[in-house]
């Protein structure tokens, strides 16, 4: 039995979807792979046995991705899986942010005496906020979590303005036709309500709510940060708030400088942290390491493309590799001149690397095998029978 080594509690239910042939385990001296969830590997001694390794969520800032990739490693993440527990804390902040809920819950809890009720009516009127109905929410990333959030916040009557210049085709199919797809980010910004932000955290979207962004919106706007606390510049934030340029800010991040500050709600990271998440992301995780591990197929990685195609022949051998020219032609060649008869080759690039996966009648020698992995641009080759 193959051994899966998981770097954090993991959801029983991962067990299932292994199947048979592979084990999850806490400790393992040759795991063929990785399972992990918030786990930092940055500074992790990576087993070289590990073929591949998954994160049961999306982010994928707690694994060295680009370092990996070199290493031949493939990344695995579990985009959507966890997209309707985030879809509805986005709805509840939605709500926090336009209703006086968490100061007046609060509030309740200090009072005392047989004239409760009395003080509730009279003090109630400094918790009084306002409906979103008819309000225009800006949903900044229409992936998977920013589509269903935007689909249900048209549901709920407002007004929904989407902005992603990279947005997927089936991202597209999904979302709701009564939503505004908008080009320019600060247009999204002058002409929303609220903000909410559903993007990746990269160098080009860090600090996409900043001083000069909030200077385009419009006055008392409430903003919710549940992707990456790093997407908002913490300290424009809170001289915002101060001022009262917006109207609350909920984030699920915390930060020492944000805990504290009126008008600001932080939430502990509940964005996935539901039963149903957890089992999904695992589930998803699980399928995607076993069909790598018995298949060579890829779907859903962060470092490599995605890559796939039915069993065919005696023997499959799959081939990490720089996308550089003339690797292809040196494997076919390589195969051909051992009699080698390809019977499908699949390869695709993504940005400085390929993966090829190629069945071949007859099976192919590990003495070949070992030849074409040392071979130039040539990061790691398996042999699957």
């Amino acid at each position: 039995m193959k051994e899966i080594l998981k770097l954090n509690a993991i959801s029983p239910l991962a067990d299932k979807a292994l199947g048979k042939e592979y084990a999850l385990v806490e400790k393992s001296n040759a795991p063929v792979a990785v399972m992990l969830r918030s786990f930092s590997m940055h500074d992790y001694a990576l087993p070289d046995s590990v073929l591949a390794v998954a994160r049961a969520g999306a982010g994928t800032n707690n694994i060295p991705v680009s370092d990996y990739a070199e290493r031949g490693v493939v990344v695995f993440n579990t985009p959507g899986a966890n997209a309707n527990a985030v879809k509805e804390l986005a709805i509840c902040a939605l709500l926090l942010s336009s209703r006086g809920i968490v100061d007046g819950i609060d509030w309740v809890k200090t009072l005392s005496g047989d004239d409760v009720a009395k003080q509730i009516e009279k003090g109630k009127k400094n918790f009084a906020g306002c409906e979103i109905m008819g309000k225009t929410l800006g949903v900044v990333g229409l992936g998977a979590i920013g589509v269903q959030v935007g689909n249900n916040a048209v549901r709920l009557g407002m007004n929904v303005l989407g902005y992603d210049p990279y947005i997927s085709i089936d991202s597209a199919w999904k979302l709701n036709h009564n939503i505004s797809k908008i080009d320019n980010l600060s247009e999204l910004f002058a002409e929303s309500d609220y903000i909410t932000l559903h993007v990746p955290l990269t160098d080009g979207t860090r600090h996409t709510i900043n001083a000069d962004a909030i200077s385009k919106m419009k006055d008392g706007v409430k903003i919710i940060n549940l992707s990456r606390g790093e997407l908002c510049d913490n300290s424009a934030i809170i001289s915002a708030v101060k001022s009262g340029k917006i109207g609350a800010y909920i984030t699920d991040f915390a930060a020492p400088e944000l805990i504290g500050v009126k008008g600001i709600t932080v939430l502990p990271h509940l964005g996935a942290s539901t039963e149903e998440a957890e089992d999904n992301c695992a589930v998803m995780a699980a399928r995607q390491l076993t069909d790598f591990l018995a298949n060579g197929n890829i779907s859903n990685s962060v470092n490599f493309p995605a890559c796939s195609a039915p069993r065919a022949g005696a023997c499959r051998v799959t081939i990490v590799h720089r996308n550089v020219k003339k690797v292809l032609s040196s494997l076919t060649e390589a195969l051909s001149h051992e009699g080698i008869n390809i019977e499908n080759l699949v390869s695709q690039s993504r940005g400085d690397y390929a993966y090829t996966i190629i069945d071949s009648a007859s099976d192919i020698d590990s003495s070949l095998v070992e030849k074409i992995e040392s071979g130039d641009n040539i990061l790691k080759v398996r042999k699957i029978v």
